[in-house]
């Protein structure tokens, strides 16, 4: 462990749960990481290439980075970030680096602040504490160390004991560099997550764009609601293929709604309070809708419903754990977007409600021991009030762990206080990184397996379990639960 970083970090400062949770945590430090949600870009395992250089491995691709960075008032171009028109930005490497460390007092307290000390002093060994003064020699040191076969990204990958490493792919992609990943005879393995986000969006001017990609990959041209159902049940298929155990879906709010394809409209007072209504051939009407360019934000929210309850109807036929993010209103600030694109630090909570949103899928399926839904969200008044009883009712439903602005060490303690009580640790999912930077991911699990080895310490000194249901507990949070949740 590296001499910079205090062995007991982020544990309680009393002494009887600091020596509980140190035991706890050094029963599960050394555990394979099994990461099922994610964004790293399976292309970078495909090549196996060396990470060019220090600043595009760890300030570029971490929109965690970037967000307080900007914030700071660093721009985007400054830190070499490219611009979609095309317009200059910072090309020197050194420079960008130079300006991230003189601007690194901007994360003290946060938790990117923890997963960056973490990457810099027990994934690449710095000595040093990170500075105006020491960047560039920390630079070079990084440089060094990037250019040897050891820090190559298979390597990495199998010395930070990762066991499985699901990426997060549009329902259009041709899953080329899984097959790459395959081929290659490596035996890391890295498998796809379904995510046809882009093509439920009927009201983006995307839309199209992604439709079309969408039948290329299909074979056949989508001119109705039937041949674009039946695209996304041949490409769930196709992703299982290639080892996808999971779908995900990233909404404003968890609105579900469905009309069953048999039922008449003498039903609908016996189906009213388990689904909300949607007429058989409204789907159809809202797809051709959008084909010719007319659909409605208020088309897009009832189409995207349907399409979630259709996703879960066919993880009772596939076997695919269903994912909803909800709760981040996308790229918020609309300028910066329009410069720089999605991912850029631009995704801001709001206001979410389940209770009510997800009743009909889970009255239409959470019952069902063939289904399994794990639910995120990034307003937290949800965990006690409505996640929390969802999640201890129905067998189907899981709580995701702490996401985007909440992954973090008093985010994950607030998480575990209020859904525990009511739903208990085995209906979360354990832990997932969500990230999009490599090197960060064997940081993340390390900080959540502390803080949940603090948690369970906190529950032992106050006798609400014993050291056996701890052990036990600990081991579940940070590896089992993961395993068990996403059929790994």
């Amino acid at each position: 462990m590296s001499a910079v970083l205090d062995p007991d970090r982020f544990f309680d400062p009393d002494p009887a749960v600091r020596r509980v949770a140190r035991e706890l945590y050094e029963e599960t430090r050394r555990l394979p990481i099994v990461s099922p949600h994610g964004h790293v870009d399976p292309q970078i395992l495909a090549r196996d290439e060396p990470f060019p250089e220090p600043a595009a491995l760890i300030v570029q691709p971490d929109h965690y980075v970037l967000r307080l960075l900007y914030a700071g008032g660093v721009p985007l171009e400054a830190l070499g970030v490219p611009r979609r028109d095309g317009a200059p930005v910072e090309t020197d490497p050194c420079k960008v680096w130079q300006r991230f460390a003189d601007h690194y007092y901007l994360f003290r307290g946060t938790p990117t602040a923890a997963w960056l000390e973490y990457e810099l002093h027990e994934v690449f060994g710095v000595g040093e504490r990170l500075s105006p003064e020491t960047a560039p020699r920390i630079y070079d040191e990084i440089a060094e160390k990037l250019a040897s076969r050891e820090f190559r990204p298979r390597a990495l990958f199998e010395r930070f004991a990762i066991e499985v490493l699901a990426t997060t792919d549009k329902a259009s992609d041709s899953l080329a560099h899984h097959h790459a990943i395959r081929e290659s005879g490596w035996k890391g393995r890295v498998i796809p997550c379904f995510r046809p986000d882009a093509v439920f969006q009927i009201a983006s001017p995307g839309w199209p764009a992604e439709l079309e990609a969408l039948g290329r990959e299909h074979g056949a041209p989508l001119v109705d609601y039937a041949e674009f159902l039946h695209a996304l049940e041949d490409r769930r298929t196709f992703f299982k293929s290639m080892g996808a155990t999971a779908t995900d879906h990233a909404v404003l709010e968890p609105y579900t709604t469905w009309f069953p394809p048999n039922a008449t409209a003498t039903d609908h007072a016996v189906l009213e309070p388990y689904t909300t209504r949607l007429p058989p051939n409204e789907a159809e009407v809202l797809y051709q809708r959008a084909r010719q360019g007319n659909a409605t934000p208020v088309d897009e929210r009832r189409f995207t419903g349907h399409l979630l309850m259709e996703m879960a109807r066919l993880s009772l036929e596939d076997g695919l754990v269903m994912q909803i993010h909800a709760g981040a209103l996308r790229d918020h600030n609309r300028p910066l977007f329009e410069r720089f694109g999605p991912d850029r630090g631009g995704d801001i909570p709001v206001a979410t409600e389940f209770t009510r949103n997800l009743r009909p899928l889970l009255n239409a399926y959470g019952n069902d021991p063939r289904f399994t839904l794990v639910a995120f969200t990034l307003d937290e008044s949800t965990y006690s009030r409505e996640l929390g009883p969802l999640a201890g009712h129905y067998p189907a439903l899981r709580l995701g762990p702490p996401w985007w602005f909440h992954d973090s060490i008093e985010g994950m303690r607030r998480f575990r206080e209020r859904t525990t009580e009511t739903a208990g640790i085995y209906k979360t999912a354990g832990f997932n990184d969500d990230t999009r930077a490599f090197c960060s991911i064997p940081a993340r699990h390390d900080l959540a397996r502390r803080v949940d080895a603090n948690f369970l310490a906190g529950l032992v000194a106050r006798h609400v379990i014993d050291r056996s249901d701890a052990h036990q507990m600990a081991r579940a949070l940070a590896y089992d639960l993961a395993k068990q949740t996403y059929k790994l």
